[in-house]
């Protein structure tokens, strides 16, 4: 059974090679979020004890099935809400270039304020949706923000073809029964199961789902 409140300690566990500044940024989330869930409902107020876990760690397992990216990728969080999955992913990734949208104002300005506290430098926000993004990213990474053919939609003009070692595309956290959701893009779509990564219980239903484009 999961503790009731849990530390970074899991995060350092899985990723033995954080450098110390990068533990102290995932150490810093905990207070800001904790903060800014007191004034605006940026995280379930169940997952409060659980930040950790459910949000930081979930959102590190794009890391897992990325792994080591090059300097200069670019990668566009779309639907970020208070900064899930990109902020902890800006954190692992200090040499990838981050743009974080989301439509709701006041959760970017949430995602804003707490990259600017942990020292982040290499993210950038926009207050919209992405239809209004004209750049683009190496990769699009999402966390349950939408279905995944609408998501595929959303994202697509906004994927650049570059040679990486995984080919550009969607990475996105999903859970449950999501046959209906991939037979609907009427593409190939990857499903890693987040258990091959994180032995919690919280990630027995959790996949990653990866959609070259």
């Amino acid at each position: 059974m999961e503790a009731q409140h849990d530390t970074v300690d899991i995060i350092t566990r899985y990723f033995p090679e954080l450098t110390p500044g990068q533990i102290e940024a995932y150490i810093r989330l905990e207070a800001l979020y904790t903060d800014w869930n007191a004034k605006i409902n940026v995280i379930s107020r169940a997952d409060t004890g659980n930040l950790y876990t459910r949000h930081v760690l979930h959102s590190l397992a794009i890391a897992k099935f990325l792994g080591n990216l090059p300097e200069g990728t670019t990668i566009m969080d779309l639907g970020t809400g208070g900064g899930f999955p990109g902020i902890p992913l800006a954190i692992y990734y200090p040499q990838c270039r981050f743009h974080m949208i989301d439509r709701i104002g006041k959760k970017i300005r949430v995602a804003s304020d707490i990259a600017a506290q942990t020292g982040l430098t290499n993210v950038t926000f926009q207050h919209g949706d992405s239809g209004e993004c004209h750049q683009t990213f190496d990769y699009v990474v999402s966390r349950a923000v939408m279905p995944l053919d609408a998501l595929v939609k959303a994202c697509s003009r906004n994927i650049r073809h570059n040679r990486l070692q995984t080919p550009p595309g969607l990475v996105c956290l999903k859970g449950g029964n999501l046959d209906d959701e991939i037979k609907a893009t009427g593409r190939e779509v990857v499903e890693v199961p987040v258990a091959d990564y994180f032995r919690e219980d919280f990630f027995e239903t959790k996949q990653i789902i990866y959609v070259p484009l």
